[in-house]
Formats: C-alpha cells, sequence, structure tokens
C-alpha cells in the first residue's frame, strides 16, 4: 500500500512540473531542484540529541554565512573524519564508533548541510566538500570515512582542494556518477527533456562543473591516498556496479564485497575489517 502512494504521489508531481515546464520552465527547474536537493528528514534538536552524540564535544564552525555542526571524541594527535550521507546525520556513526576507539585516535564527525544541528535547506556533494574542506583545515585528519553520498563528496573534496595530509580513504556504499543519481531522480518523477536539460544546465552554472565530469571514480585515478573500499550487493539505494567503479581505478585500493547488508552496511565484522586497514 506504500508503495503504491508513494508511486501515485512522485507521478502526480512529475506532472505537476512538466505542465509547468510549458508555462514557465524556470519556475519548473527550480521546484525540481528543490525537491531534488531539500532533504527531508536528518536534522536534529540540541535539546534531544542521541546518546551517542551526548558523548562527544560539540564544535560548531562557521562556512561563509552558514554554521556547521561537528562532534569529537578526543584521542591521539591522529584524526579520523567521519562523513555521513543523504538524510542523515552524525549519529549513523553510533555502530561503528566502539570500534573506532579501539584505535586511540581522536574522532570528529560532521552534520552535513542541511541535516543534523548544521544551517542550510540545501544539500549537494559540491556543498558537502565545502564544509569538509573547512573542518580539515581545522583539524588536519589523517583518514576520512564516508558513507553514501558522503563518499562521493569526499572524493569531490580530494579532487579540488588536493589536501596531501589525508593518508587513508573508507568509502561505503558510495555513489561515483552524479549523472546516475540525477537520471534515477529524473525517471523517477518521468521528468521531460526540458526539465532535464535546464538542470544539467543548472548544474554546470551552480558547481562549474559538466553532469558526465562529476564522477568520484574518474577523480580516484589521480589519488595518492590508501583506500578501503566497501559496497553490498544487495544495495538498492546505489547500486554494487558504483562501487567496483571506485576499485577498478583507485590506485591503492582494498575492495570488499559484501552480501545481505544492504546501503546502511552495519556489520561487526566488516567495521573491524575497516580497524585493522586504519591500524
Amino acid at each position: 500500500m506504500k508503495k503504491i502512494r508513494y508511486f501515485l504521489i512522485t507521478k502526480s508531481i512529475g506532472i505537476y512540473l512538466n505542465i509547468l515546464s510549458y508555462i514557465n520552465l524556470e519556475n519548473a527547474k527550480s521546484k525540481a531542484y528543490q525537491l531534488f536537493s531539500h532533504p527531508r528528514k536528518g536534522r536534529l534538536n540540541i535539546k534531544n540529541l542521541p546518546k551517542t552524540l551526548q558523548s562527544a564535544t560539540l564544535e560548531t564552525l562557521k562556512y561563509k554565512d552558514e554554521n556547521f555542526q561537528t562532534y569529537i571524541w578526543q584521542g591521539n594527535q591522529d584524526v579520523i573524519l567521519l562523513v555521513h550521507g543523504w538524510e542523515s546525520n552524525a549519529s549513523r556513526w553510533k555502530k561503528l564508533l566502539p570500534h573506532l576507539k579501539q584505535s586511540g585516535k581522536t574522532i570528529v564527525a560532521i552534520d552535513a548541510p542541511a541535516h543534523g544541528l548544521s544551517d542550510g535547506k540545501e544539500f549537494n556533494a559540491p556543498h558537502y566538500a565545502e564544509f569538509i574542506n573547512v573542518l580539515a583545515q581545522q583539524h588536519q585528519p589523517k583518514i576520512i570515512i564516508g558513507h553514501s553520498i558522503g563518499g562521493a563528496a569526499i572524493t569531490f573534496y580530494l579532487n579540488k582542494y588536493k589536501n596531501p595530509a589525508v593518508e587513508k580513504v573508507i568509502l561505503l556504499g558510495a555513489p561515483s556518477d552524479f549523472k546516475i543519481i540525477n537520471d534515477n531522480f529524473i525517471k523517477l518523477l518521468s521528468l521531460n527533456n526540458k526539465i532535464k536539460s535546464q538542470l544539467e544546465h543548472y548544474y554546470l552554472e551552480k558547481f562549474n562543473i559538466h553532469l558526465a565530469d562529476f564522477s568520484g571514480h574518474q577523480f580516484a585515478k589521480n589519488f595518492a591516498q590508501k583506500a578501503f573500499i566497501s559496497h553490498d550487493s544487495s544495495d538498492d539505494v546505489v547500486l554494487i556496479a558504483e562501487g567496483r567503479k571506485y576499485a577498478s581505478t583507485w590506485k591503492d585500493a582494498t575492495y570488499v564485497e559484501t552480501s545481505g547488508l544492504g546501503h546502511s552496511m552495519h556489520d561487526p565484522d566488516l567495521y573491524q575489517k575497516i580497524v585493522d586497514f586504519i591500524q
């Protein structure tokens, strides 16, 4: 019943936007982009933080006119940075944190734009990368771990900012080709080619990169960092082909393919392998 309702809602929105595109194409494009980039969940309330985050030291940083939230579990001088994905927040690392603490390193997690306690309404990987850059300058992480589109934001960050201080990268269920994400959105709503073309042109104007060139596994060809890449064969959010792309181009990569974990990839055995890779 829920699937039928979801199908009817998405197709109704698509029909509305397609009709609007013949009346006001700019407005139709803007509304489509808003649907694509504005998360509907993942916010946190400072008065009711998850227990996982209550145990951290909270630090608020600023990028331009936006504040973004970080959480610090103090350890030694080596820093691990955690970068969550779409419609989530820093508490998604609850199950991984006990394993990472074994390393004795300082752990820093971030709330993405428009997520958790961070400011903003709009989320996209290039903007996320700008937050990561500010945080990296503050804490100088040697290791970065990203889940889902958080992993894509990491590859965009490394490609743009060329941070040699980062030694190791862990990607979990990360998408590579932004064009696939966009095409899936277009397909979900059955949007017409007029809106599709306008969105692609808007991305070029906004991010100064062609949609087809926003490809994490292509960026990875030039990365010197060691990588641990893991993807699950039953992931129906980001298909396993994306993980295999990263593994095929990253020069110094360990690839672990799991089964039955889905997109969340919560698994004690996998987490122990990550700790071993970090150590």
